[in-house]
């Protein structure tokens, strides 16, 4: 007797942390798929870079095989104007590497993080508009055909250079913790450990340490450090690793009077900051 493989499914959106939506969504996703062990992740709403985030630190790490991950964030920034018939930004299926599969709308960043990795990206042939909630009413069903091999849903091939790239020096996420993670690769940083930098991410400025570590730092200290998120890269002399803003013993997102993810991140030496201010100064007088 065999037993008939489990789905796994992440449920990835913007409804709100314990709206019944989510629910509905989960009751919709069973119809289609009975077998499927669905789990959840909820972001800020409208946050296409926090969704983008998550989907590839979920997407590309490993885990169980035959992941799915549904995704749904749609601001409807790509047309400002008045909408007919609940018209939204369309659906997408994306396979990477490890044969993960993602389903969900191309909206903001969401595809931004795994636009580099995805073996193919496609858009979907199922109709843009017809209700507000479309991850309810249109999409699951759509997903559940994928899922049984329906090619015919299948639309146009996506090219990475239409996908927007990852946002630079933004706010990722911010974890329970009040850990600030940013889109900064720690690649891209080469300075010593204990060198002192001044960083800017709103109305706040503070002054960190670069450190190799989160932990390298004394109690009190704000670090600026390579996290825990990131992920491998194929064909890349080095895996990715986001930088992060870390208050050991305290709260970084407090100690920034609690910034929002669209807010502005500047991060210098204090050499580089002391004498841009003495610019800014010498302008003013």
């Amino acid at each position: 007797m065999t037993t008939k493989a489990t789905t796994h499914l992440t449920l990835i959106a913007d409804y709100g942390t314990g709206d019944p939506a989510f629910q509905e969504v989960i009751q919709r996703l069973r119809l289609h798929l009975p077998s499927a062990h669905i789990e959840t992740l909820s972001v800020p709403a409208f946050n296409t870079v926090a969704t983008g985030f998550w989907i590839a630190q979920l997407g590309l790490n490993p885990g169980t095989e035959g992941r799915i991950i549904y995704h749904n964030c749609a601001p409807r920034k790509d047309n400002l104007k008045a909408r007919v018939d609940n018209e939204g930004e369309g659906l997408t299926v994306a396979e990477l590497p490890n044969r993960v599969k993602v389903i969900g709308v191309w909206a903001g960043h969401t595809l931004s993080f795994i636009k580099e990795h995805a073996l193919s990206i496609w858009t979907v042939n199922v109709p843009k508009n017809g209700s507000q909630f479309r991850s309810r009413d249109i999409f699951p069903q759509a997903l559940g055909q994928l899922l049984q091999g329906d090619n015919s849903l299948f639309g146009e091939e996506i090219s990475p250079k239409d996908i927007s790239s990852i946002p630079s020096n933004s706010i990722a996420w911010i974890d329970g913790y009040g850990n600030i993670k940013t889109t900064i690769d720690a690649h891209t940083w080469n300075l010593t450990p204990g060198t002192r930098i001044s960083v800017r991410l709103g109305t706040e400025t503070h002054e960190a340490i670069f450190a190799d570590g989160s932990f390298t730092v004394p109690e009190g200290t704000l670090a600026f450090a390579p996290g825990s998120s990131g992920w491998s890269r194929d064909r890349a002399p080095h895996s990715t690793q986001w930088m992060e803003l870390f208050l050991r013993g305290g709260n970084a997102w407090e100690l920034f009077k609690r910034p929002n993810f669209q807010e502005p991140l500047t991060i210098e030496t204090i050499r580089e900051y002391e004498y841009r201010q003495r610019w800014t100064d010498r302008l003013a007088s």
